[in-house]
């Protein structure tokens, strides 16, 4: 790290920094972060799993993982998982599908996802 950057480092709150951690870490996987405006478009998006959830329901279950590229969160979706491996809170993981955004959160269905180390 430059001594430029542990300066200008030195104003921002440890939330921000980490944040801006994941945005570099998320470009440097070739993907860039999501948009508030983005809706109906394939995108490829890397970040940390922040929690894990399983909706069950009476026909379908279905895991549902936020993730958080440091700028904003999506929710993943998985229909018919109660549990995959490797996909839990901490990890690092590039997904790409089709983000839309039923009742307004950025949600992508299904997606093809890759575990990966974060730098």
């Amino acid at each position: 790290m430059t001594l430029l950057r542990r300066l200008v480092d030195l104003g921002r709150s440890d939330d921000d920094v980490a944040a801006g951690e994941l945005r570099e870490a998320a470009m440097a996987h070739g993907c860039h972060p999501i948009s508030p405006d983005t809706d109906r478009e394939v995108v490829t998006v890397a970040g940390t799993i922040v929690a894990v959830t399983l909706r069950p329901r009476a026909t379908v279950p279905a895991l549902v993982a936020t993730l958080y590229d440091g700028s904003l969160s999506v929710q993943l979706v998985w229909l018919g998982r109660r549990r995959i491996a490797g996909i839990e809170p901490g990890s690092y993981v590039k997904v790409r599908g089709l983000l839309c955004r039923p009742g307004g959160v950025a949600t992508i269905y299904n997606p093809a996802y890759e575990l990966t180390p974060r730098g």
